[in-house]
């Protein structure tokens, strides 16, 4: 795996949806901890935990699990929540546009209360919100979406390429491109200026994930 900061390009998230497996709980824990564990095989550097719907303890609970079977090839981040994040001794926290803001979490880390590489990233929606989070502190940015998809449909219609081509010249820190993200297009994001990308269909749904990130990594 690429070490967390610098990175390697380009960077890989898997972001999860353990309900996209089907409507029996346990089913839906088991299935996604098989799929981070073959993406931690096969090369996906981090694996964003976005499952909004879990209490603290059940988060925590799923996250040692995670970092169980992904054996330290990927990286863990939390989403939201800053606590379960620093109990877990996670990778780093991924702030969304109402969770605790950049600064705040920035400023825990920077007094020695989260892990000493513990990152801070944040979803982002325009590049105003993009310059804010870096300027707050942020280690990365996720931004989008940058085309149609169901989970990013709350926020509006998609941003494209030249918004994601303006963020990523203005930011000094790396910027994931995310919202309907192929193999197909995923190029033309790299091409903008992108250190990586995110998504969840992509990764959760591929037949073959290590034939994915063979096709990824080589700029598609």
């Amino acid at each position: 795996m690429c070490s967390l900061l610098p990175i390697c390009k380009p960077l890989l998230c898997y972001v999860t949806d353990r309900r996209g497996f089907g409507d029996a709980a346990e089913a839906q824990e088991k299935l996604l901890l098989a799929r981070i564990e073959q993406a931690a095989k096969a090369g996906v550097d981090w694996i964003q935990l976005r499952e909004k719907d879990l209490s603290g303890k059940q988060l925590a609970g799923l996250a040692r699990e995670a970092a169980r079977v992904a054996r330290g090839a990927s990286a863990i981040l939390i989403n939201d929540r800053m606590d379960v994040a620093c109990a877990v001794q996670a990778a780093g926290v991924h702030l969304g546009e109402h969770s605790l803001p950049v600064r705040e979490a920035t400023r825990f880390v920077q007094e020695g209360r989260a892990g000493r590489d513990f990152l801070v990233g944040a979803s982002v929606h325009s590049l105003e919100a993009a310059q804010k989070a870096e300027q707050e502190g942020a280690n990365y940015v996720i931004f989008g979406p940058v085309y149609a998809t169901p989970s990013k449909a709350a926020f509006g219609p998609p941003q494209g390429l030249e918004s994601l081509r303006q963020v990523c010249g203005a930011l000094t820190i790396p910027v994931l491109a995310v919202g309907g993200i192929t193999l197909e297009n995923a190029r033309d994001c790299l091409e903008a200026g992108a250190n990586g990308i995110a998504a969840i269909r992509l990764f959760q749904e591929a037949n073959d994930l290590p034939a994915l990130v063979r096709r990824l990594r080589s700029g598609v």
